[in-house]
């Protein structure tokens, strides 16, 4: 039996030697050693294939695994672990400042010479945020400012006061403090955007259109 490669060569070496003596056809010696040694080899290969075979588990485990207790003061917990809470659903008040943020900027944008068009189009803004405004209570209030306080955007001017002026309505219900309407633009001024692409064409005609 063979037990290693240096016996597998000393074996066939003698082999090689014995049967050189025996037969004169040395080639024909040197083939059946060849065979020998390449039976040995192929054998050992095996025997080897199948411990190697039989000592590995019979469960495979993942390379990687996640411990289900984490160690919140662990580096690399920190770092990889960290779990997205879900964003909390927006407040009431949240929704008022953006909702102002908007319509403010919008007047800061409104043309000083708007179209027919331009100003139709506030009207009407402001009638579907009175009806489609995602919070009941605030839409059904801003419908009885609108019905107190038709909307006036025949300008820029105009607009602003107006906005400023219906803003400050629903402060005073809130308990809030009230705006200096005189200010309006210096805290919603236009945006600044490059080469004025932001701002709002209206008409060219200084006409105020009714």
């Amino acid at each position: 039996m063979c037990s290693g490669f240096p016996a597998i060569v000393s074996i066939s070496l003698c082999s090689c030697t014995d049967m050189g003596a025996e037969n004169p056809n040395p080639f024909q010696a040197l083939f059946r050693t060849v065979e020998r040694f390449s039976n040995c080899v192929q054998t050992h290969l095996a025997n080897f294939t199948q411990q190697a075979h039989r000592s590995l588990p019979t469960k495979k485990n993942p390379l990687i695994s996640i411990s289900s207790s984490i160690n919140a003061d662990s580096p690399a917990t920190n770092t990889h672990f960290l779990v997205k809470k879900p964003a909390a659903p927006v407040t009431k008040e949240e929704l008022g400042r953006a909702t102002w943020t908007f319509l403010h900027t919008l007047a800061a944008q409104y043309p000083e010479n708007p179209t027919r068009q331009q100003k139709k189009d506030v009207k009407e803004l402001m009638s579907i945020l009175s009806r489609m405004y995602p919070c009941q209570e605030c839409a059904d209030h801003f419908k009885e400012v609108l019905r107190a306080n038709p909307v006036m955007a025949g300008s820029h001017d105009e607009f602003s006061q107006w906005l400023c002026h219906v803003h400050n309505i629903v402060n005073r219900s809130l308990g809030k403090l009230i705006f200096p309407c005189e200010r309006v633009d210096a805290r919603w001024g236009k945006l600044d955007c490059e080469q004025r692409g932001c701002d709002l064409q209206g008409t060219t005609s200084k006409h105020i259109e009714p």
